[in-house]
């Protein structure tokens, strides 16, 4: 190689510009946040009348949202008008919808709304199973939820491992009832070298450059399997594959 050559090529690598992958998901992002809501209830004589209790995001024909099980209200104050919704845009521009449970899925932990209305934005389920240790994600949702209020948040990461969703306990005694369950019912799940807080359960979990849901973000359900002797909580974050929200989904449009 002639030392002129050697030079262009060198300049040429200085002046490529850097960070391709910020610049791909700053560009996935405008077409995925239109479609993360959070998930909460609503009644108008409380104070604040919005309580948001975790994430979803909108699906199929834009009128349904899968989050996780686990966020949806043990019960409602029916008797004082308090109902399930979904919160749609960001900051003051925010709204409400009524949701409507379809189905839930105990064993993955994940649950499907319908809501009202023109329909949103949906996100695509990536078609197959091919997420890799080692590969970059990254999620959006409302981390904390009523404490930094309804803008959504992205963090970035890669795929840590792939493990299954409950580890055998050294012996018996570190069992309980919830633990032996997920056991007869193994299943992996993603772990993530990325940060998660409460209020980012139901996130979608995404490839960067495409947009298309990998998971979907879990902390309280696969925490209470995979750490549960843990005195105090690590700071890993999980997520369910999108392969049983693809399976959820099917079952709730009664597709065959």
């Amino acid at each position: 190689m002639s030392r002129g050559y050697a030079d262009i090529l060198l300049w040429a690598w200085l002046w490529l510009p850097v960070g391709p992958v910020l610049a791909d998901l700053a560009d996935t992002l405008e077409g995925v946040k239109p479609g993360i809501v959070a998930v909460g209830t609503l009644q108008a004589t409380r104070q604040p009348p919005a309580v948001l209790l975790g994430t979803g995001f909108v699906v199929a024909d834009g009128r349904h949202v899968i989050t996780n099980a686990h966020v949806l209200p043990a019960r409602l104050d029916s008797e004082h008008q308090e109902s399930l919704a979904v919160f749609t845009g960001s900051g003051a521009q925010g709204a409400a919808r009524q949701a409507t449970r379809i189905l839930v899925d105990e064993v993955h932990d994940l649950a499907l709304l319908r809501i009202g209305g023109d329909p949103l934005p949906a996100l695509r389920l990536a078609p197959g199973d091919g997420v890799r240790e080692g590969q970059e994600i990254a999620f959006t949702g409302f981390p904390i939820g009523m404490v930094l209020g309804l803008y959504p948040v992205t963090h970035r990461g890669i795929v840590a491992a792939i493990s299954p969703v409950v580890l055998p306990a050294h012996h018996s005694g570190q069992l309980d009832a919830a633990q032996i369950r997920r056991l007869r019912t193994r299943f992996d799940v993603y772990q993530l070298d990325a940060t998660a807080y409460p209020g980012n359960s139901g996130s979608p979990l995404f490839d960067p450059r495409s947009g298309e849901v990998l998971g979907i973000v879990n902390l309280v359900f696969v925490k209470a399997g995979k750490e549960n002797i843990l005195k105090d909580p690590s700071g890993i974050a999980y997520a369910i594959p999108v392969r049983h929200a693809r399976e959820l989904l099917r079952k709730g449009l009664g597709e065959p």
